[in-house]
């Protein structure tokens, strides 16, 4: 873990707290004990590993409905660029 975008941008416990978020976003079925495990191997404490989950599946979440309903976005916010990402802005 640690090696998602952020890696070499922010610095590790965080980096892989990053990254398990990502993990987390494109393929939640594939997350679980180990990743858990592997945080705390990291350094980041029960606590921590817990807010950066519950701040992405909620985000998840959200943009999910969001999707679903059609909701436009919001003034001067870029649709994302085709395959995903960031935008830059």
């Amino acid at each position: 873990m640690g090696q998602g975008p952020a890696a070499g941008i922010v610095e590790p416990p965080w980096s892989h707290l990053l990254a398990y978020a990502d993990k987390l976003t494109l393929a939640p079925a594939s997350c679980g004990a180990a990743d858990v495990h592997a945080l705390r191997a990291a350094g980041l404490g029960d606590e921590q590993i817990l807010d950066g989950v519950q701040v992405a599946a909620y985000f998840n979440y959200i943009n999910r409905i969001a999707d679903a309903l059609g909701v436009d976005l919001e003034p001067g916010m870029a649709p994302a660029p085709p395959g995903g990402g960031a935008v830059d802005g």
